[in-house]
């Protein structure tokens, strides 16, 4: 990279751990809002808030998208409203804290995931990672050494794992490919308009009107706005693997915040939170000495 490196890393991947900052503190954010609203209709209302605020900012980009925009954009924006989408719902009955690392499953299933794209096949420290990876979520999820135990708001989690690791695939894929900008609209508005499909179908009202929602939503619709284009355009530069390292941070910033706002995670828990983030630690250092990386 020809950019000026701060600390070892570019301005693309500092914008990531700002990133994934804000994503861990997130999860406790969207957990109060469940108090006054549905998962979807919250998910809807989120991003509709980040579509109109991006659309204000990158209108002139709106109006000059072509179809590989338009089709990125929605392509995305599912993958991106299955993600939150599941998260939001599994958000109603575990711990925000539970809830960060068990999302963060998605950075070991990445590998995996490309080597069905690219035929390039995982790493042995990619197989130690996801195995760590899958111990952990035993031990977070109560079942034990024994049994897998998952509950309905931990499997909608896991759920949702899956598919944000498609997410940053299609990020790395489309992101040097087509008008980041223009691209970022279009994803928001997608999943903001599969949100409002979605929620009267669930059996979901529409929430009555609360100073704590509206605070919620305006936040977080401002900040997936601003994560969702940042994700883009740094990813148009470097690596998903690079990506993924980075965000291994995000679970830690989550556990920190409910940590903050009185969350406590039993011993077996927190041993399962141990071995994702080691898990998820050990999956992409290897990248980061590859010989792929060191030619970036």
């Amino acid at each position: 990279m020809s950019d000026k490196r701060i600390l070892g890393l570019s301005r693309q991947e500092w914008a990531l751990v700002l990133v994934t900052i804000f994503w861990g503190s997130t999860f406790v954010v969207v957990k109060n809002a469940m108090q006054w609203s549905g998962p979807f209709s919250f998910v809807a209302m989120r991003f509709l808030m980040a579509g109109v605020v991006t659309f204000l900012i990158f209108r002139r980009d709106v109006l000059r998208i072509t179809k590989k925009e338009l089709f990125s954009g929605v392509l995305i924006g599912a993958m991106v409203f299955m993600g939150y989408g599941f998260q939001t719902v599994g958000l109603q009955t575990i711990l925000s804290s539970q809830s960060a690392f068990l999302t963060a499953l998605y950075v070991p299933i990445v590998p995996f995931l490309q080597w069905i794209v690219t035929k390039k096949a995982p790493s042995k420290m990619n197989f130690l990672g996801i195995a760590l990876a899958f111990a952990g979520t035993i031990y977070i999820t109560g079942g034990g050494i024994t049994q897998i135990s998952l509950s309905f708001g931990e499997l909608m989690t896991v759920l949702a794992a899956i598919a944000l690791s498609f997410e940053i695939l299609l990020f790395s894929f489309f992101g040097s490919k087509v008008n980041v900008r223009g691209m970022t609209v279009i994803q928001l508005f997608t999943v903001s308009l599969l949100g409002f499909i979605v929620a009267p179908l669930s059996g979901e009202a529409m929430p009555e009107f609360s100073w704590v929602l509206l605070g919620s939503i305006a936040f977080m619709g401002v900040g997936s706005g601003v994560v969702q284009f940042t994700m883009a355009w740094a990813q148009s530069s470097i690596s998903a693997t690079r990506a993924t390292l980075i965000y291994t941070g995000e679970p830690i910033w989550g556990a920190v915040a409910g940590r903050i706002v009185g969350e406590r995670l039993g011993m077996g828990a927190l041993f399962g939170a141990l071995l994702i983030f080691l898990g998820v630690l050990v999956s992409e250092l290897k990248f980061k000495f590859s010989k792929a990386d060191k030619r970036e």
